[in-house]
């Protein structure tokens, strides 16, 4: 009887929905609002701002419930005993503070991207996760969104795909001109990392996804990396190699139209994806494989021709990042189970090659190893 009793306990626990904080009124945190409506076992419990007013009017236009608490300051959420994670999308030069700060409260912790300004950085920040027994996942949505696990499928194949030989990945906006010179990712105080933090960050990421985030083994910048007046990169590019022969390249810029491409090849067959960022489509995806094709015999086709596969969801990508997150929360709040390891290892190794085409930039282009 007391065991029955106590496993329809732990059930109730269970379905309880994890209470989130915001920290700061950034544009994106708009769009993790929503997916933390969306998602079904979270909440919006409270956001803080400088502002009270700021808090109040995002509070009030970005879905929150009447009961939420608003609050004028980022530390009075963290010292809220109800509130059991945090989003943190500020900029990247307070993530170390913040993130840090957020952990010691005993606060799991959605970290926007980047997730620091350096490997040194994130290193102080997992620790403190690690110490607190909280978890830690940064917010690269692409990776929740079910076209990811069926690429990967197809990538895993050897009959279809073969052996990886290179990957290349572009992400890149044509900003107008206010973002180029107010934006915070164009400010050195506040995202020094410019275009490669915010969307080299992607292209790194995709080309270690393609690598089953095997390191490469050197980093090589692309000469004529484009910097604003203050110094801060607005374009640039950096190919990746590995001891095996693997190769990558990356293309990153606040000055091109809009990509978001990723090719991986293989030894018998090739990947393409358009949009990998964000879909096309917020419930629909698609991707396109090849396998050992060729030329028709005239030269005036291919044979085979590559197939087009698409994926549905029921919930956007990023409302699955965070219903895979508050999973992870609830399983550390109600069952007492460990964070999984899986998601600050793959931002560690994000961070690292980011790092190093940073240094290979400074160093003048040469080679770095990672």
């Amino acid at each position: 009887m007391y065991c029955n009793s106590l496993s329809v306990i732990k059930k109730k626990m269970a379905e309880q929905p994890i209470k989130f904080g915001i920290l700061g009124c950034a544009s994106i945190a708009r769009k993790v609002s929503r997916a933390i409506i969306l998602s079904q076992n979270s909440t919006l419990y409270a956001v803080g701002s400088r502002s009270l007013e700021k808090a109040a009017k995002f509070a009030m236009e970005n879905g929150f419930p009447e009961s939420a608490k608003v609050y004028d300051s980022y530390d009075a959420v963290l010292d809220d005993p109800d509130v059991d994670a945090v989003y943190v999308p500020l900029p990247t030069s307070l993530h170390v503070k913040w993130a840090v700060l957020a952990a010691q409260k005993k606060k799991h912790l959605i970290l926007e991207k980047p997730v620091a300004l350096n490997v040194k950085e994130l290193d102080l920040i997992l620790e403190a996760c690690e110490s607190s027994g909280v978890q830690f996942m940064d917010s690269t949505m692409w990776m929740h969104h079910p076209r990811t696990a069926s690429m990967k499928e197809f990538l895993s194949n050897s009959e279809l795909f073969g052996d990886l030989k290179s990957v290349n990945s572009s992400f890149t906006f044509a900003a107008k001109q206010d973002f180029l010179e107010n934006d915070i990712r164009v400010k050195p105080d506040l995202d020094a990392l410019g275009a490669l933090g915010d969307a080299g960050w992607y292209c790194i990421r995709s080309i270690l996804w393609a690598s089953d985030f095997e390191l490469p083994k050197t980093v090589l910048a692309l000469r004529g990396p484009v910097f604003n007046k203050v110094g801060v990169i607005i374009s640039c590019g950096a190919s990746l190699h590995w001891e095996d022969g693997k190769v990558a390249t990356f293309h990153c810029s606040f000055l091109d139209n809009l990509t978001t491409d990723v090719t991986v090849v293989g030894t018998n067959g090739t990947l393409h994806l358009r949009d990998f960022v964000i879909p096309f489509e917020e419930k629909k995806a698609s991707f396109s494989v090849a396998t050992k094709s060729g030329f028709t015999d005239l030269l005036t086709g291919w044979k085979p021709k590559p197939s087009e596969h698409h994926v549905t969801t029921d919930l956007p990508q990023e409302a699955l990042m965070v219903r895979e997150f508050s999973r992870l929360v609830g399983s550390i709040k109600f069952d007492g189970s460990k964070p999984e390891i899986k998601w600050p290892t793959l931002s560690r190794k994000t961070q690292q090659v980011l790092d190093a085409v940073k240094l290979s930039i400074e160093r003048g282009f040469e080679a770095v190893e990672v």
